[in-house]
């Protein structure tokens, strides 16, 4: 027997976070009785979400990695109308994107419904590497690269130590290219670091999730992984 929210990721119907807030506003019925958190299911019992009846026996994973490109919420609906990098992906499987990128960053981004996968690469003791290039406005100090380093305040908490590199500087438009890898995924994390040594992030990009990334893809162009790739990402399990 397994938890209900954890089948309903698994089927890809809705992230395990997604299934959990669907579950709390009583929209998952187990069997005709309104599920709650925690609920086990067996094979045999009826899940319906929403009204609808899922197929247990229906379960092809999919997984994709788009280049995001700028101006695109990473998310499954944006209720401002904007457009969604679900949207960019052509499939009639309910996927959803691995984490988030913000609105004007750009870059690697992964999209699947195997929701066993998802929570694993976003559990915080994987340790999954995230690499983002950040164009900064000002010349950065050695003393900042520093502190980056060895981890700063961002929202009542202190950042993990992490690898900080400046790429290059433009002394005539007063900006930096600093390199910085990190393995949190906390909310606007990367701009956040920048902001607490004083330099505003002017553009971001993922360079790297893991050790997946997309230079032979342009903006907004996605490809399948390969079942190769796919078995190298569950292998990253901590």
């Amino acid at each position: 027997m397994e938890r209900v929210q954890k089948v309903i990721s698994n089927l890809g119907y809705a992230s395990r976070r997604e299934a959990e807030e669907l579950i709390k506003n009583g929209k998952v019925m187990i069997n005709n009785d309104v599920a709650n958190l925690g609920d086990k299911v067996k094979e045999s019992d009826i899940i319906k979400v929403n009204g609808v009846v899922l197929d247990r026996n229906k379960n092809d994973k999919v997984y994709f990695l788009l280049n995001k490109p700028r101006g695109v919420v990473a998310t499954v609906k944006d209720d401002k109308g904007r457009k969604t990098v679900v949207s960019l992906i052509d499939t009639d499987k309910r996927i959803y994107p691995i984490g988030r990128l913000d609105y004007d960053t750009t870059g690697v981004l992964l999209l699947t419904n195997d929701g066993e996968l998802t929570n694993m690469l976003l559990h915080p003791s994987n340790n999954i590497e995230k690499v983002y290039l950040a164009k900064i406005k000002g010349i950065i100090k050695g003393s900042d690269i520093y502190k980056l380093k060895n981890g700063v305040m961002v929202d009542n908490y202190k950042t993990s130590p992490c690898y900080v590199k400046l790429k290059s500087y433009n002394k005539k438009t007063n900006t930096s290219m600093v390199e910085i890898r990190i393995h949190e995924g906390h909310n606007h994390q990367v701009k956040k670091m920048f902001e607490s040594v004083g330099y505003e992030v002017l553009k971001l990009t993922r360079l790297r999730f893991a050790f997946l990334d997309c230079k032979d893809l342009k903006p907004g162009e996605y490809r399948v992984l390969t079942p190769k790739e796919v078995k190298k990402l569950y292998s990253l399990k901590g």
